[in-house]
């Protein structure tokens, strides 16, 4: 889909400078996919935040101690 954007003159140098004015269209979509996906997760992370209680875990009195444990117990692991 072709889409009508204006942009200013000294970004669209830099994209040339970076892409080579031949590229512009893929560094462009290159550029708002990195951008979706950064908005799509902290979206996700704003949804989250808050939806594990602050304490009663099992890592709450030894977080690094509970990690080992952890890593230890997992048989695929190795060494």
């Amino acid at each position: 889909m072709r889409m009508h954007i204006e942009l200013d003159d000294d970004l669209v140098a830099d994209v040339d400078r970076l892409a080579g004015p031949r590229g512009r269209s893929e560094f462009v979509r290159d550029a708002l996919r990195a951008a979706v996906a950064r908005q799509l997760r902290a979206q996700m992370l704003r949804r989250a935040a808050g939806s594990i209680d602050a304490e009663g875990h099992d890592w709450d009195e030894d977080p690094a101690a509970w990690v080992e444990q952890q890593r230890r117990g997992d048989s695929r692991r190795v060494g």
